[in-house]
C-alpha cells in the first residue's frame, strides 16, 4: 500500500538533505523519539508501533527514511522537486501489504498528519534564509 502528503512548502531538496537528521527527529516528528543507540545513518527508535532500527538515506530530491525490522516493511521518503508535485514537499509513505487492519491504516494515516504538520512548521519557522 502506498499514502501520500503533499505539504506546499517550496524548498531545495538539499535543504530537506542537510536539516532533516537524526539528531533532530523530534523537530519534525511527535510520534517517533530515538530510545538507544544513534548515528547520521541510523538510530534506534520508538513509535507507537514498537522500537525498531530506523535508517536514513540520502536519495534523489531529498531523505529515505525506513524501519528495519517492521514486518510490514514501513518506509517513507520527503522529497522535493520531482513528481507529483515538484514545487511542493511530497511526503510517500509505502508498506508491502496490499490490504491491513483498518486500525493500522488509521495510525498511517495520523502518522502522515503528524509529519505533514511537523514539516510544515518546521520548514515555515526556519525560512531558507535561516537554512543556509
Amino acid at each position: 500500500m502506498e499514502f501520500f502528503r503533499i505539504i506546499k512548502v517550496k524548498i531545495q531538496d538539499k535543504i530537506i538533505q542537510d536539516k532533516l537528521t537524526i539528531a533532530n527527529l523530534e523537530s519534525f516528528s511527535n510520534e517517533l523519539f530515538v530510545v538507544g543507540n544513534q548515528s547520521i545513518t541510523e538510530a534506534e527508535i520508538g513509535s507507537v508501533w514498537d522500537e525498531f532500527t530506523l535508517t536514513r538515506s540520502l536519495i534523489r530530491g531529498g531523505m529515505r527514511f525506513a524501519l528495519v525490522e517492521c514486518p510490514n516493511a514501513l518506509a517513507w521518503t520527503i522529497t522535493t522537486g520531482i513528481q507529483p508535485d515538484p514545487d511542493a514537499i511530497v511526503i510517500h509513505l509505502t508498506i508491502n501489504r496490499q490490504q491491513h487492519e483498518k486500525s493500522f491504516i488509521e495510525e498511517i494515516e495520523e502518522f502522515l498528519d503528524d509529519q505533514s504538520s511537523c514539516l510544515q512548521h518546521y520548514f515555515n519557522r526556519n525560512s531558507q534564509a535561516k537554512m543556509k
